[in-house]
């Protein structure tokens, strides 16, 4: 009964109590039996396969003790999914306390946990306080138990008990904090009666002789009163030299210039018509025309003449 005082089980309480394949049937019922006399007639003892336990129909907070591989003559090993299991059927502040064989030597990709990873394990499932209660060796029947079950032979193997106790509250639950909000004073900040004077002008400050009003037009020198010359205005002229030629973005009027003089030389670069008829037609034509033989163009448009035409006419 010893053993049983250090699980903490009470009259009234909800126990279950999970085993495997490596648990004798023998000591499960020894163990079912002395839990069954300290919960009494109002508690309850629960015995689940660690096998069916994901199957299983209990409820969330349905245990107050949950007991894994405690059993005499176990070899059993918890995956991340089972842990999880029991922290979700145990009830807030409930406890879990398992035994599981554990590698003392540094092993890579074993199948055995090390007593660190399995705290750890028992930490990611949710639970809190988790901490080491026991470390014992082995027996051979234990030894060839976990070559048997979990495929596993190792001369530095442990059993290690651990316990864990779930949060008192649920996971998911939320609860309203209480945090210290500042008290908004409800009157302005004060004002210095002479700070505000000396920033505020009414209408009645306008005719008070000690309030000195500046002229804007006294602001002026006489220089910003003259009109400026046009031709001031106008921006530098852009192509100086022998060839005048206008900038890219020219703003002084230069390119319309030159463009107007380039289409007074095409102008009178074309001939010019003797009887004044030549823009109507071949019918209007005179035989001499250097037109000739060219479609009727508007008077003024630009009319190109082949070396040949300028020979004949």
């Amino acid at each position: 009964m010893a053993e049983m005082a250090d699980f903490g089980i009470s009259a009234g309480q909800s126990v279950a109590v999970v085993w495997d394949k490596s648990s004798p049937a023998e000591a499960l019922k020894d163990l079912v039996d002395k839990l069954q006399a300290l919960t009494g007639d109002k508690g309850r003892v629960s015995v689940e396969n660690i096998n069916q336990l994901l199957q299983s129909a209990h409820k969330e907070s349905s245990f107050d003790v949950v007991l894994s591989g405690v059993i005499p003559g176990s070899t059993t090993a918890h995956s991340a999914e089972i842990l999880a299991e029991m922290a979700r059927i145990l009830r807030p502040g409930g406890c879990l306390f398992l035994k599981e064989p554990v590698e003392t030597a540094v092993v890579n990709n074993s199948k055995v946990k090390t007593a660190s990873k399995l705290c750890s394990a028992l930490t990611l499932s949710g639970l809190v306080e988790v901490k080491e209660l026991q470390r014992e060796s082995l027996s051979p029947e234990e030894t060839g138990s976990v070559q048997e079950h979990l495929g596993y032979r190792s001369d530095s193997l442990l059993f290690v008990r651990i316990t864990g106790r779930k949060p008192n509250f649920e996971v998911g639950s939320s609860s309203q904090l209480k945090l210290p909000v500042a008290k908004k004073s409800s009157g302005k900040p004060a004002v210095d009666p002479a700070a505000a004077k000396l920033w505020t002008l009414s209408a009645n400050d306008m005719e008070d002789e000690s309030v000195d009003l500046i002229d804007s037009d006294e602001l002026l020198d006489p220089e910003d009163l003259k009109k400026p010359d046009p031709a001031s205005l106008r921006a530098a002229p852009c192509g100086e030299g022998k060839k005048r030629k206008a900038c890219k973005n020219c703003t002084c009027g230069l390119a319309e210039e030159l463009e107007k003089e380039k289409s007074r030389d095409q102008m009178s670069s074309q001939p010019k018509s003797a009887c004044g008829n030549c823009y109507l037609g071949d019918a209007f034509r005179c035989a001499s025309c250097p037109y000739l033989g060219m479609p009727a163009f508007k008077p003024g448009e630009k009319v190109l003449l082949s070396n040949s035409n300028l020979n004949d006419a």
